[in-house]
């Protein structure tokens, strides 16, 4: 049953003690930290080797840069448990989390994934607190779709059963790994639930993908995306009015990737009723998606030359 949580270590000296601490303060004794130290030239080595000294519970590698990706991919080769966590080490996770969440997989051992609450950018005028309710999915689409599981593809806040990475690792030498490798865990998944149960603090860090993505490091997330897209439309049960809400976010990132870099559009169009459609859907089926994409760039410039 023990749980192994896997957190990469890359340059974060000022937080690190900071996380590690959330974890071993949870007052739950089965499981194993694992640091990453992912070639770090601060004091973060140091501090992983301290750390490891005064807790019997952590265990530490040290490597030569290769990424977030490499990084919990030798946590997870390493791992002992039944169970993974992920956790950046910029982040904590509040007070009393692990217990009841695995006591919740202990009750429940046909659940292959678990997510939890996160309170996101955590400490910033941005906070605001993603929760989910108590259910189970035995359907990965429904699961999804429903839970808008394509917001939040986060590695962190989750707990996975380990077996489900027999054949399933991040991608080294990409962004947005979490939206690439999540649904690859899915389909190795019977059920996914849900739970109020704890609490992931996500800080905000201005310097982080999310806030300096580029445009070809956004064409990886829309080809996850697109990727994802073109297999919920051949599972049986799906039309496209349910994958509706799914497809205007893609939507969203292929208009910005075509501003950013001028690479011709990816997604293909979804065939809904003129009725059903959204003011930008009623502009794409009009102009074609590269139309549309066009049609933005411009209002967009328009909008910066006013300003």
């Amino acid at each position: 049953m023990k749980l192994s949580v896997i957190i990469p270590v890359f340059q974060v000296e000022e937080s690190l003690e900071r996380c590690v601490n959330s974890v071993l303060t949870q007052g739950f004794n089965d499981m194993e930290v694992i640091l990453i130290d992912d070639g770090s030239t601060d004091r973060s080595p140091a501090i992983c080797d301290e750390l490891a000294a005064k807790h019997r519970q952590l265990r530490v590698v040290h490597q030569a840069n290769k990424g977030l990706s490499a990084a919990r991919n030798t946590g997870i080769a390493l791992s002992q448990g039944s169970y993974i966590t992920f956790m950046d080490s910029d982040d904590t996770i509040g007070k009393n989390t692990l217990r009841p969440l695995m006591e919740e997989l202990k009750l429940h051992p046909e659940y292959d994934i678990l997510e939890y609450p996160v309170c996101l950018f955590y400490q910033s005028d941005r906070q605001r607190v993603l929760t989910f309710p108590k259910k189970a999915y035995r359907c990965m689409t429904t699961y999804w779709l429903e839970e808008k599981v394509y917001e939040h593809t986060y590695a962190w806040n989750k707990i996975y059963r380990r077996d489900l990475f027999h054949d399933v690792r991040f991608p080294e030498g990409r962004v947005f790994e979490d939206a690439y490798t999540l649904p690859r865990l899915l389909a190795n998944s019977r059920v996914a639930a849900t739970t109020p149960e704890g609490m992931y603090y996500y800080y905000w860090n201005p310097q982080g993908i999310t806030a300096t993505a580029t445009g070809e490091e956004l064409a990886q997330l829309l080809e996850s995306h697109v990727m994802m897209l073109n297999r919920l439309s051949n599972d049986e049960g799906y039309t496209p009015q349910m994958l509706k809400s799914y497809y205007e976010k893609i939507l969203n990132i292929q208009i910005d990737v075509c501003e950013m870099t001028g690479n011709t559009p990816i997604l293909p169009e979804l065939n809904i009723g003129w009725t059903e459609c959204s003011t930008k859907l009623f502009l794409q089926k009009i102009f074609g998606t590269k139309g549309l994409c066009k049609l933005y760039k411009t209002i967009h410039k328009l909008c910066r030359r006013s300003h």
